[in-house]
């Protein structure tokens, strides 16, 4: 199983868009509009940068034809893909993915088929305002680390 396309879009600088309470979010979708993907034989994955306000799509991701046939060697190369990413929305997840997302400190979350991508999103804020759960609250703490972490390199004069 091979990635097929992967385009990023930049219409921001990285540091604008990585703000300490925005996380990654993927979505396995083949219409770009709704959830409606299984995790292991997702086609296509659209990966945004999601904050408190705001979301901007950051990725989209397509792979061939996948079958639901049990082979987990293709879970890696889509695990790979979803580095950064605080969760990944499906409609559903076996239960060896569910223990490598998690390993690789990626969330699964589990949708109706035909969940709306924005209305998703939306939720997603709604709970980054009201006080999040504790995978995201661990996300935010985990990114916010990371963010402080190349500050402090930054103010001390790190170079490559």
């Amino acid at each position: 199983m091979a990635l097929i396309r992967r385009m990023r879009i930049v219409d921001k600088s990285e540091e604008e868009l990585a703000m300490a309470t925005s996380l990654k979010i993927a979505f396995c979708t083949d219409d770009m509009k709704t959830v409606n993907q299984h995790f292991g034989s997702a086609k296509t994955f659209a990966i945004y940068l999601v904050d408190l306000e705001q979301s901007n799509l950051l990725e989209v991701a397509e792979f061939g034809k996948l079958d639901q046939d049990g082979n987990e060697d293709k879970l890696s190369t889509k695990i790979d893909l979803l580095d950064g990413c605080a969760a990944v929305y499906c409609e559903a997840v076996g239960a060896s993915a569910i223990r490598q997302l998690v390993a690789a400190g990626i969330q699964p979350v589990k949708v109706y088929r035909g969940s709306q991508i924005a209305d998703l999103i939306s939720d997603f804020q709604a709970e980054l305002r009201s006080g999040p759960s504790a995978w995201v609250a661990k996300a935010l703490a985990k990114q916010s680390g990371s963010v402080e972490k190349f500050t402090q390199m930054e103010a001390d004069g790190w170079d490559e």
